[in-house]
């Protein structure tokens, strides 16, 4: 019998998932790549999804270019005669540049809102700090030195390390 452990390892996951099945052809007209292929047909969502999306912002920004800077006598001829007044060709990306300033500022001001001042304690030490607790058994010369258990240094050490 299987141990259960066994079935839900990731190693077997992984060999399971690694397992394809290939499609050979064996007309002899046909050349042989050498290259197996796959019986899993089509492309991945976000595959599609990004080729849409790029697609959809070239073709947007060209459109956009178009009605920026072609003459309005020239829309006219050629039967595009309503679309947005030319104030929104600059004003939109103005607006957007402001709104994208004034996000990082605020996200900038709000980081300084949430940091403590640097007199403050919290900035030394908080729930997570750890003593050093020294190792009290005394060691021969020869004997294995255990690691220390993991801490943080104190800031009279680091004053001496960095100032002395």
């Amino acid at each position: 019998m299987t141990d259960p452990s066994f079935l839900n390892s990731p190693r077997r996951i992984l060999s399971l998932s690694k397992e394809r099945a290939t499609v050979s052809f064996t007309d002899p007209d046909d050349k042989i790549s050498g290259f197996p292929v796959s019986e899993e047909h089509g492309t991945k969502p976000s595959e599609v999804y990004g080729f849409v999306g790029s697609i959809a912002t070239i073709i947007t920004t060209v459109i956009y270019l178009i009605w920026a800077y072609t003459p309005e006598p020239w829309l006219h001829s050629v039967g595009i005669t309503y679309y947005p007044s030319r104030y929104w060709a600059l004003a939109l990306p103005s607006y957007a540049m402001v709104t994208i300033a004034l996000a990082i500022t605020f996200y900038i001001g709000l980081n300084f809102m949430a940091t403590a001042p640097p007199t403050s304690f919290n900035t030394i030490y908080d729930e997570f700090s750890r003593e050093q607790h020294s190792v009290s058994q005394v060691f021969k010369e020869g004997d294995e030195q255990p690691i220390e258990p993991i801490s943080d240094i104190g800031i009279h050490r680091v004053n001496d390390l960095m100032f002395n």
